[in-house]
């Protein structure tokens, strides 16, 4: 579908960018990221006020701390801190600007396209490893780390889309993936669920992820490839094909493409294996299996 140019009046226009621009030029200097996010959430939620009136000594209920203290991203935890592999200095980052992308998704002024737009492209400049010109990022966007994505130019991912980064991601350019869409790196051993194996998942330029599609670790989705509608894709799909299905299996080729694609039969190769990222645990970390499964087979005395 043909899309039109949409602009906002020119004292919106102003204050946007004046906003936008002031917090990317806080985030690319050596102020404390902490600060300059615990400073622009309680300016866009419109608590700084309260704040202030808290900090002064006055009174606050419990929940009232609770709230203002949360806009310090110091003062949060996130499901991916508890990850034992995570690059401990890189997180220190991405963690706190990650909590300014989703706590900015959940106020009302991330329902302000243009505005909200800008304002998750500029994040992502910092957030991602890189992140290429004219990106469009709507709300509901999730990610595990952030600094382990990669995304090319002119590439639009929609609502609700979970992009795991555990092991390294990287999406091309012009990609376009669609609500609810789900692209993993890391993957668990079948009988041990504490073993977690990560993998580069990549997505090459042109690529079309439809709705609700999902993208296993490890997998590489070749250049103008369309995935289908709630498909699963289990193993490569070779450049210019079109897969469907839960497994996806290639259907046809794009008509056009036939004579520079591979062919139908010789499609559906898993190459995850080949794509596995090897990590090694502090020799003093303390972990702990929240599961407490046993792994070890009836009549074994250890796992085969």
């Amino acid at each position: 579908m043909t899309k039109r140019y949409v602009s906002l009046p020119d004292e919106a226009e102003t204050g946007m960018r004046t906003f936008v621009d002031d917090v990317d030029e806080r985030l690319s200097s050596d102020e404390d990221t902490c600060t300059v996010v615990e400073d622009v959430l309680l300016d866009l939620s419109g608590d700084r006020e309260a704040y202030e009136r808290w900090q002064a000594g006055d009174s606050v209920t419990p929940a009232e701390r609770v709230r203002l203290q949360s806009y310090d991203p110091c003062n949060t935890t996130l499901e991916s801190e508890y990850y034992a592999e995570k690059d401990e200095e890189k997180f220190k980052r991405s963690k706190h600007l990650q909590w300014l992308w989703r706590q900015f998704d959940s106020l009302p002024i991330a329902d302000n396209v243009e505005f909200a737009l800008r304002f998750r492209r500029m994040l992502a400049t910092h957030l991602f490893d890189s992140c290429g010109e004219n990106c469009r990022f709507f709300k509901g966007i999730s990610v595990t780390y952030g600094h382990n994505i990669t995304v090319g130019d002119n590439t639009v991912i929609h609502d609700g889309v979970h992009l795991d980064d555990r092991g390294k991601l990287t999406i091309g350019n012009r990609v376009s993936i669609s609500d609810g869409s789900h692209l993993y790196s890391h993957d668990h051993d079948v009988v041990d669920q504490t073993e977690v194996r990560n993998y580069h998942t990549i997505i090459e330029d042109d690529v079309r992820l439809t709705y609700d599609s999902m993208v296993r670790a490890g997998v590489k989705v070749g250049e103008n490839a369309l995935v289908g509608a709630r498909a699963i894709v289990q193993h490569d799909i070779p450049a210019h094909h079109i897969a469907v299905g839960m497994p996806a299996q290639s259907i046809k080729i794009k008509p056009g493409w036939e004579d520079v694609a591979t062919p139908l039969e010789e499609a559906g190769v898993n190459r995850q294996e080949e794509r596995r990222l090897e990590y090694e645990l502090p020799d003093d970390l303390e972990v702990f299996d929240e599961f407490q499964r046993s792994v070890t087979p009836p009549g074994y005395t250890h796992r085969p």
